[in-house]
Order: C-alpha cells, then structure tokens, then sequence
C-alpha cells in the first residue's frame, strides 16, 4: 500500500539557518506544535531562552510553548512524522552522521536547494540510496522562496512536490497562509535539479553584473539559462513538465535578479574582481551554486547535454580561468 500523509503528522525542522527559520515561522503558525533540532548550543540557547534566532531572521519572534526544541538528532527524528530537512548541502551530512533512528514510516521532505558534494547526487537520492526511503515517502519543498521576505509575511508561492499528489497536496496545507500560497507537483526528479541548477545560473548573472553588463544582456542570459536548463531536464529525465511554471522559472528568476540571492553575489564579487576564494570567503552564508556547479559537471558527464553557461561557470570557479574572458566567449553562444 503506498505511504499516505495523515493530515496531523508531526513536522520537524533540521537546520538552523535563515531558510530553517523561515519554516519554523510558516509551521509555528499553523501548527499546535512544531519540532525544531538545532545543532548550533548559541542559537538553540537563544531560541529557547528568549525565541529568537540571535544567527538569522532574529527579527523573528517564536512562542517557545509551541515549539518543540531539539539537541538531539535521534530523539527528535523519532517524535516526528514528517522530516524536513533545511540545512546548506555542504553541511547536511555532517548533521545527519549521528543518526540511528530509523526513517521507516517517515516522510522525508527536502527544503536543500543544492546537491551533495563529492557524491555528485541529489538529497532526494542520497536520502533514497544511504536511508533506504522509498521515493512514496520523499518529497521536495521549493520555488521563489527567499527566506528574508517570508520573515517580512510578503506575499510568496510554494511548491511542495512528492509521487503521491495526495501527500504533496498534504504537504500544501501543512505551509499555506494568507501570505503563503502553495500548489502540488509530482516531478520529484525535476524541480530539484531545477533548483540545482537556478543557483548556477545566478552566479553567471552576478559575474555579468560585476562586470558591468546592464539589463539587455542579463535577460538574454536569463532567457538562455531557462533553455539550458529545460534542455536538461528533457534529455536527461524525460517527464511531463512545463518549466515556465514557478518552481522552475520563477526560481530562476528570482535567484539570477534578488539582491537577496546569495549566489548572485558570489557571482558579482568574482565580476568584480576578487578570486574565488576571496568571494567566498567574505560571505556569511553559504551560496549552494559553488558546490552545484561541480556535480552538475560531473553528472553532465553521463548525458553529454549542451550546457554552456554551466560550463562556463564551472571554468571560472574551479579552473581559474578568467572571468571577463569566459563572460566575452559566453555572448558568442547565447541567443
């Protein structure tokens, strides 16, 4: 029989990071009570003595007697139903190491826009393949989502995405509110590449913008990296579609153009002038696009698609190859 949701499954947050808050805010809304793990002894000290996050969105104010506050990774899996999991890709493993509980009979929800580094998978296949959790209890969490305006209550649209359209319609209503819009998908495979790789793409924007390209060419850049990704997603995980729709191309949108997105950034440091290393180093978070861009060419290397601005920022960030030069070669391929 296949996995069904029930409607008062108990959701847990793992991660403590903006978009991690973020979530708590929109489930600590709409929950009795909703559990939190956090591995950080500051914030989960702050949190619980105070209800604030003192790292991220600490404009966030949370009723400690609705939530549910974990230090203990196995304890807080085994109180839940629903595991979300909200942590940088670069860190999740680390996280999750002490883990001895098992999953069965849990949905997993992935909230991770990035990829495993050095496995060169997705979290929905590295939870799939390491976990044993069969892909009726995996689900994706995405679309245009900065977690900076959820902690302002603007207006933001959601896809929540697993094989069954009951659960993810579950899923749905576990997040909606009056300023959080949510919609059901089933394309497991196709919105998290997709969100893989917006972040790629962005940091390509960032380097144009850095450069001082101007608004002309970023929508034509924008423009080609919705081909590429499309192109993608067509060739190497056939499915029934349309990447116009918010989880695909309002992702991208909102990445490649936000003065929020964090891999734009990245991206505009490097246009700028500084290295690599030096970009990343004078960031406070994490820009997922860095990771992505390895394993995507590492993956790509299995389907052989035409990816040229994936390509191009790979060149840039682990080639050493010059920024201005490989930005000029890209306005050859575009159209």
């Amino acid at each position: 029989m296949d996995y069904k949701i029930e409607p008062n499954a108990r959701c847990l947050v793992v991660g403590y990071g903006s978009w991690a808050t973020a979530l708590v805010k929109i489930l600590h809304e709409n929950e009795t009570l909703t559990g939190w793990y956090i591995d950080h002894p500051e914030v989960f000290d702050s949190v619980h003595t105070c209800g604030r996050n003192s790292q991220y969105l600490s404009e966030v104010q949370f009723d400690t007697t609705r939530l549910v506050l974990y230090n203990d990774i196995n304890a807080a899996v085994e109180a839940a139903d629903i595991v979300l999991l909200c942590v940088p890709s670069a860190y999740l493993l680390p996280m999750i190491e002490p883990l001895r509980v098992s999953l069965d009979g849990k949905f997993v929800l992935s909230a991770i826009k990035g990829i495993i580094p050095g496995d060169y998978v997705t979290v929905a296949e590295y939870v799939n393949e390491r976990y044993g959790v069969g892909w009726d209890r995996i689900g994706i969490l995405c679309g245009p989502t900065h977690s900076e305006e959820v902690a302002l209550g603007r207006l933001t649209y959601i896809t929540m995405v697993g094989k069954s359209l009951d659960n993810a319609e579950t899923l749905c209503g576990k997040l909606r509110s009056g300023y959080i819009r949510a919609n059901p998908s089933t394309d497991i495979y196709g919105t998290e590449y997709a969100e893989i790789l917006k972040n790629i793409y962005a940091i390509c924007a960032g380097m144009a913008d850095g450069l001082g390209y101007g608004d002309n060419f970023m929508a034509v850049l924008v423009s080609n990296a919705q081909m590429e990704m499309s192109r993608f997603l067509a060739e190497s995980y056939p499915f029934e579609r349309n990447t116009a729709a918010s989880a695909y191309l309002g992702d991208l949108l909102v990445t490649c153009y936000s003065e929020f997105s964090r891999n734009r950034t990245l991206g505009r440091h490097i246009g700028e002038g500084k290295s690599v290393a030096q970009a990343l180093g004078s960031m406070k978070m994490v820009a997922e696009g860095y990771y992505a861009s390895a394993c995507i060419r590492q993956v790509n290397k299995r389907f052989g698609i035409h990816m040229p601005i994936a390509d191009c920022v790979y060149r840039v960030l682990y080639e050493g190859a010059p920024v201005a030069d490989e930005i000029r070669a890209l306005t050859g391929e575009l159209y």
